[in-house]
């Protein structure tokens, strides 16, 4: 009855250029920072539609011109990630990782793959204005994003859109919805000085190790009693150090985790009952602490307009009922919430299940993308790209570029 998505608007050519260029891309992955061959693999995929300019950024990215119908249109930007994960892989591909403990956990090679796709469809029928095509490296580390705004290369970009798989979702679906997407990804340390003492006389130290174990559950009630229950939030601990011997009370333990939230006020709350419950239990065993928060990733939200301009895009491409709900709040990260925070753009997320697949999860050995993605996130995000170029060329306002957000030291985004 018209119900089911439709295949994307992609020719033969073009989807065997992208499968290729994924299972490469696959085959060979790189942790951020180092996606040298990566780019090399990349550039050579452009080269045939011979961009305006094609320009190392950040480091290990690149920035790609794609000329529109109008030079004095308003230039609007696609972006696609390209590192790899510290993970061995268990896929049982054809096209497994050969680099030992090092995989495309979390869906880059097919975000880079359908990218290039998108300035190939670009470059054969041109938005209004030009379109960057921007192939970031970094994204795991939360040091991309701002390293390629802090370039200078996206100055005169007015809108940009990127996309992420989702095995959630099958392949022909995406979300593409206004306001929060994605979590800020806040990391924290505690450090609890105590008296070492022997095992068998406690009173004569000042044990760390009580106290962790008293702060591990007091915490927990952070998210709990003092959070909105309407705004979402987590608080995780994921590592404990201290101890050496077990008829031993340390002087020191230590512990680190994430403070997940969608929104400023709730981001500090938790910021603020962490250090208020940490010095409270501190003082209560007799010991002192230390608590260092390190601000990462904010929250990604989606501007309005552009997202509806994605719809609009999503729509047109693979009928009207592809467009899904994300249906559930998503407390990862991602940092193309810089680039939001800076250009009005919207981030989607693109079905990458096959029919009958588990919905794996991503940041997992087992994580795969169906290749199925790739003509679909190539044709939408190329869609969203001449949707917003009409418009904004409709009205051409300027606007002020907002400031950049301070870089949170590489702590891990996602």
């Amino acid at each position: 009855m018209g119900d089911a998505p439709r295949p994307a608007p992609v020719s033969d050519a073009l989807r065997d250029l992208m499968v290729a260029l994924r299972r490469d891309l696959h085959r060979h992955p790189e942790l951020s920072g180092r996606e040298e061959g990566t780019i090399e693999r990349l550039r050579h995929a452009l080269a045939p539609i011979r961009p305006a300019a094609l320009d190392r950024v950040a480091g290990t990215g690149l920035v790609a011109r794609i000329r529109g119908r109008d030079p004095g249109a308003p230039v609007v930007t696609v972006r696609g990630d390209i590192d790899a994960l510290p993970i061995r892989e268990d896929t049982g591909l054809s096209f497994a990782s050969v680099i030992p403990g090092v995989m495309h956990a979390c869906g880059h090679d097919a975000h880079a793959a359908w990218t290039v796709g998108a300035a190939h469809l670009l470059a054969e029928r041109p938005a209004a204005g030009d379109v960057l095509i921007v192939l970031q490296p970094a994204e795991e580390t939360g040091r991309g994003a701002l390293a390629v705004l802090e370039s200078g290369a996206l100055d005169a970009a007015r809108a940009i859109f990127g996309g992420h798989v989702d095995r959630r979702f099958a392949v022909g679906e995406v979300v593409a919805q206004e306001g929060p997407l994605a979590a800020a990804a806040d990391t924290f340390r505690i450090t609890l000085a105590g008296r070492g003492a022997h095992g068998a006389r406690p009173h004569e130290g000042a044990d760390p190790v009580a106290a962790a174990g008293t702060l591990i559950a007091a915490l927990q009630s952070i998210v709990a009693r003092r959070v909105d229950p309407a705004r979402p939030a987590v608080l995780t601990i994921g590592a404990i150090h201290g101890g050496a011997a077990p008829n031993v009370i340390p002087e020191r333990v230590v512990l680190e985790g994430t403070l997940r939230s969608t929104d400023p006020a709730t981001r500090d709350v938790l910021a603020t009952g962490l250090r208020e419950v940490t010095a409270g239990v501190a003082a209560a065993h007799g010991v002192r602490a230390d608590v260092d928060v390190a601000l990462g990733t904010p929250p990604l939200v989606n501007d309005a307009r552009a997202a509806a301009w994605a719809r609009d895009a999503a729509q047109r491409v693979l009928g009207e009922h592809a467009v899904v709900p994300l249906g559930t709040v998503n407390m990862g990260a991602e940092d193309f919430a810089y680039y939001l925070e800076r250009i009005p753009g919207c981030f989607l997320r693109v079905g990458a299940r096959e029919p009958g697949g588990a919905p794996t999860p991503a940041h997992s050995p087992a994580f795969h993308a169906d290749e199925g993605c790739l003509p679909v996130g190539a044709a939408v995000l190329a869609e969203c790209a001449r949707t917003a170029s009409a418009a904004l060329a409709g009205d051409r306002q300027p606007t002020a570029p907002m400031p950049l957000t301070p870089p949170n030291g590489g702590r891990p985004c996602a």
